[in-house]
């Protein structure tokens, strides 16, 4: 007659009378990964890993994670036959390409990824369907079984950024290159490379961020594929033409089937030709006919964790807690720089990794990405009060709630809410409604729901973890225990 605790993609189930046994799951695809290896046995494959699991009772078995697993499997089966195949000669003649010479910065990246690879490479994959059903689940299982470290996992966002940065610092490069080879051609540079320096124009520019992007991982996995910003939506059909034609592999989750992306957006024809190359290098796979929001779960099944409040009373419950969560130790406001501009922190706890804002200072003034990131990197516990219900009138406000939301959530911060309604009530539209900003809020809704669950609260805080092949990345533990007293809570 006791009722059974499932942690499943992430979530806790309760199940009635059920016979299988109590099981917590924090990280299983990677102990079963892991396990692999110091048995020196043969590398799993996603969907061993997934039927060990199931087996098990860690996992639940769903039928559309299995689907979607099997379009995985056959993906991790080829770039495995191929790495073993080609990866090594390829290597070889890159070095012997590859210049140290300061020329080099801009000119010997090029040469090296424009040869062609010696076999095509195999057909990605593009996962969509509703949010909480466990797509990311499955990318990440696939992610963490591949062997060797070419490849990359991040989110959208941030990957983007990242490819804007990149150009930017090449553009900045080039325009100094140019200088000096009009000023002083014959110190710096030979006839025939202040010739080629001279006619560099957004191409090339445009060739060292992909090489960068490339030398992060050949296998770029993209969670959350959602295209709503212009400037993303103008430059992926280049970005990823030139990825693909020097190998690269993508695998993508989104909300969005892919004639969906950038629905409505400004200049969208210029946009479509980047679908059909999407269709082209991707199996797309759906996994709409799922109605389990494994989030949705998560929350619900964490009631009295007061990390997001919702009331009369709920300001005064949330000053209560941050009170107690920064007690004793000095409070001020500070400033994180970014991108050559700063990002104001209105009250902060640098000792204790807190920050504190209101909804106007993050979502109403014009910050992005790039601002939400710094402060993900920075602090540990962020506290927000003031959400207000939004309609399509403050679309812009929803749009940066979207991203600020995401940024936190990927990196694994504590995030203490005060708000006007549950997280599906604080964005009202109609049935009419055609806005990009009202489909992507459904999964902020479902992200808010399971960062207030006891297992979101107990993840690990990422601090600077963007990529996760990035060798270097420093995973920060932060534990936030909500029972009995908000005081005795951070451990960092």
């Amino acid at each position: 007659g006791f009722s059974t605790l499932v942690v499943t993609q992430g979530a806790e189930c309760r199940f009635p009378k059920t016979k299988i046994r109590h099981v917590r799951v924090l990280s299983a695809t990677n102990r079963h990964y892991q396990d692999a290896g110091k048995n020196n046995e043969e590398t799993k494959t996603p969907l061993q890993i997934y039927q060990e699991m199931t087996e098990e009772g860690e996992l639940l078995y769903d039928a559309h994670q299995m689907r979607a697993l099997k379009y995985m499997e056959r993906l991790h089966t080829e770039w495995t036959k191929r790495v073993e195949s080609d990866y090594p000669v390829q290597a070889e003649e890159e070095k012997k390409e590859t210049s140290s010479s300061f020329w080099g910065f801009l000119s010997s990246t090029s040469k090296v990824i424009q040869k062609a690879t010696l076999s095509p490479p195999p057909k990605g994959v593009y996962l969509h369907g509703g949010v909480g059903c466990g797509k990311t689940f499955c990318m990440d299982l696939f992610f963490d079984s591949l062997p060797g470290d070419d490849k990359q996992r991040v989110h959208f966002h941030a990957f983007m950024l990242r490819i804007h940065q990149q150009v930017s610092v090449s553009q900045t490069w080039g325009l100094v290159c140019l200088s000096l080879a009009t000023i002083s051609r014959s110190i710096f540079f030979s006839d025939d490379e202040a010739k080629e320096l001279e006619g560099l124009e957004g191409a090339a520019m445009f060739t060292r961020a992909v090489h960068k992007t490339l030398e992060r991982g050949r296998v770029v996995c993209l969670d959350e594929f959602q295209v709503t910003d212009v400037a993303d939506a103008m430059i992926l059909k280049r970005l990823f033409t030139m990825l693909f034609d020097r190998g690269a592999v993508l695998v993508a989750t989104s909300n969005r089937p892919p004639q969906d992306l950038y629905l409505h957006g400004l200049q969208r024809d210029r946009f479509l030709p980047f679908i059909d190359l999407l269709e082209e290098k991707c199996d797309v796979v759906s996994m709409w006919d799922s109605t389990t929001d494994y989030r949705l779960i998560a929350g619900r099944d964490s009631k009295g964790k007061k990390v997001y409040f919702v009331g009369k009373d709920s300001k005064r419950e949330l000053d209560a807690a941050f009170v107690q969560m920064t007690e004793g130790f000095s409070i001020r406001s500070t400033s994180l720089s970014t991108q050559g501009r700063l990002v104001h922190v209105p009250r902060a706890s640098l000792t204790r990794g807190i920050a504190r804002f209101s909804f106007e200072d993050l979502c109403t003034k014009a910050l992005g990405a790039a601002d939400y990131l710094i402060i993900s990197q920075t602090f540990h516990t962020v506290f927000v009060e003031g959400i207000p219900r939004m309609d399509r009138n403050q679309a812009n406000w929803v749009r940066r709630l979207i991203v600020l939301i995401d940024t936190l959530y990927e990196a694994n911060v504590k995030l203490i809410v005060q708000a006007a309604a549950e997280p599906t009530d604080l964005f009202v539209t109609s049935k009419d409604d055609v806005l990009e900003e009202s489909f992507a809020f459904d999964r902020t809704a479902s992200r808010l729901e399971e960062m207030r669950s006891e297992s979101y609260v107990q993840k690990q805080w990422l601090r600077g973890v963007t990529n996760k092949s990035t060798p270097d990345s420093k995973r920060v533990e932060s534990k936030l225990r909500l029972e009995p007293s908000l005081s005795e809570n951070i451990v960092s």
